[in-house]
């Protein structure tokens, strides 16, 4: 989740962005605190460079690559899932040291070879049979790796059935290799949180510059897609933590509309907001993962009115001219700003009318900015309903007794303050505080909130209506800030997230360029249920550009 729209409001994120950028992070990076997955591998002095992995074989590989060489007997899913868990050995556990994998799934192989089984005898589910997937630690896996939101209060819980779209993946044959690290309850725990720091995980890294932040909440999937640790990844979002983690790691990411996607089994903020959704290296592979992730599901409501939208092989609408005869509206109060974003963007643009779009300039935030007080009024009702829920189902599940878990989120505040060292040595938990005091989802306070949050439907369709566009773009945000254990996540500027997530819009972010080595990406929005068009333009923006740059893996910006 994104917080920097409605939480953050101090002066540090009035910090110059060409110094946060042109700088390395020095101190910024928590360096000689207990969290030894904070700061880059030891190096000689400032600057000085990382080395880098080994070349790797399956480096930047895609899922139709690798259905290929399993076709020919090159590779079966088995040494496919060795070969990333051996990376994720080398780099992520050592090396670099990202810590993007929280933990690897002890039956990753005994699937693989199930699925090597099936494809000998002649069956082959799909594009996703025998691809390795990492999910985020906040989704159910009714399987012997733990579901903990990052969070030291949950370590020994294991859900006893998978979330709804990990059944859905494990039926088109996905391998399930392992969980990833997150911002410690999907980022809404303080209002000087770290992205990409939870009290299990500890730090995840920023592969391109290992001082920077991946970005929250699925700072893990970011990271570990982004360095080839796996073929493709979920994430999750309520605002900004599928598209930043994506854009700040060169990746593409798509947030659905709400409810194309299920939530049933994934621990949640927000009822109005929440989604799961692919992070990928192209904008196929991300439309392939999507189509396998869907389905109306009886425990989520929100499902039943995908009913009718959902076409099943996305793959169908990437188009090379995706983009001719389109009208799209760009975010006209990014065409200021650092000069380094604001020349991509600007070459965005004429990429745009390059592949034949008309470009009308619009001014969407200004609108949606001061909906943000309001938008977080909302999680914060809708996260301790729906905590609670998830909560007291799991004790349930789990006989009643839930092995000491937390029932509530008034226990999971409870435990943090019994175990403060280890479960806030950074920051604390004004968030969830702030949370439990918030009454249920009839008080009148809320429902006023959500009348105004979800304006932002609105301001999207009078704007795609006036000026008849086929979407809204922009820059997705800035580039990566520094990793800041002591005062927290700090803006970057461009921030584009908010408007889809408060409108629960689909958002498409593909790769725009990198500003000093660190990327950023390029958003593509529109109205409900508009994936398919959406795909057909970024991939045709995609396949123009080709922005994808792999990580350089080096200590700080000035290597």
């Amino acid at each position: 989740m994104n917080r920097r729209n409605f939480i953050r409001n101090s002066s540090i994120t009035g910090l110059s962005l060409t110094a946060v950028v042109a700088a390395g992070c020095g101190s910024r990076s928590g360096s000689g605190g207990p969290d030894s997955g904070s700061v880059a591998a030891p190096v000689e002095g400032p600057g000085a460079a990382v080395a880098g992995p080994a070349e790797f074989a399956l480096n930047e590989a895609t899922i139709d690559g690798l259905q290929q060489k399993m076709q020919q007997g090159i590779y079966t899913s088995r040494s496919i899932t060795e070969m990333y868990l051996k990376r994720i050995d080398q780099i992520d556990k050592a090396g670099p040291g990202l810590h993007a994998v929280i933990e690897v799934n002890p039956d990753a192989l005994a699937i693989a070879d199930l699925l090597d089984k099936e494809r000998k005898a002649g069956t082959v589910r799909g594009p996703m049979h025998g691809i390795p997937v990492l999910v985020k630690d906040n989704i159910d896996t009714g399987d012997k790796m733990m579901t903990t939101a990052g969070s030291l209060a949950l370590v020994g819980h294991r859900a006893a059935q998978d979330a709804f779209i990990i059944a859905q993946l494990r039926k088109a044959g996905a391998v399930l290799l392992g969980k990833t690290n997150l911002s410690e309850w999907a980022n809404f725990r303080s209002t000087r949180s770290t992205s990409g720091w939870s009290s299990r995980g500890r730090q995840t890294k920023c592969p391109y510059i290992l001082d920077r932040n991946p970005s929250g909440s699925s700072a893990g999937s970011g990271s570990g897609a982004s360095a080839n640790l796996c073929t493709v990844a979920i994430g999750t979002e309520t605002d900004g933590s599928v598209v930043s983690p994506s854009s700040v790691n060169g990746l593409v990411g798509i947030k659905p509309t709400v409810g194309l996607l299920s939530r049933s089994g994934i621990i949640p903020i927000s009822a109005t907001q929440d989604t799961a959704g692919p992070m990928a290296r192209t904008v196929r592979d991300a439309a392939i993962l999507l189509g396998a992730l869907t389905g109306v599901d009886e425990k989520d409501a929100a499902t039943k009115g995908s009913a009718g939208h959902v076409p099943g092989d996305y793959t169908k609408f990437l188009d090379l001219r995706g983009l001719s005869g389109k009208r799209i509206g760009i975010e006209k109060s990014y065409l200021k700003g650092h000069e380094g974003v604001v020349a991509l963007y600007n070459a965005a643009i004429a990429t745009l009318k390059g592949q034949g779009a008309t470009v009308v300039e619009v001014e969407l935030m200004k609108d949606i900015n001061p909906l943000g007080k309001d938008e977080f009024i909302v999680l914060q009702y809708e996260f301790k309903d729906g905590l609670n829920k998830y909560l007291a189902a799991a004790s349930a599940a789990a006989g009643g007794a839930g092995g000491g878990l937390p029932k509530s989120l008034a226990d999971v505040i409870a435990f943090n303050k019994q175990h403060a060292d280890t479960a806030m040595p950074y920051f604390q938990q004004e968030t969830l505080e702030s949370s439990q005091a918030m009454g249920g989802l009839d008080s009148k306070q809320y429902q006023a909130a959500l009348r105004r949050s979800t304006s932002s439907r609105g301001y999207i369709d009078r704007l795609m209506k006036e000026h008849q566009l086929d979407a809204i773009c922009s820059p997705t945000n800035g580039p990566a800030c520094c990793i800041d254990l002591i005062n927290g996540d700090y803006d970057t500027g461009f921030s584009f997230s908010s408007p889809a997530a408060m409108a629960g819009y689909p958002h498409i972010t593909v790769p725009m360029g990198v500003v000093h080595g660190l990327p950023v990406g390029f958003s593509f929005i529109a109205g409900a249920y508009n994936e398919p068009v959406l795909l057909g333009m970024a991939y045709c923006y995609e396949q123009a550009t080709m922005k994808r740059v792999g990580p350089s893996f080096v200590a700080d910006v000035l290597s």
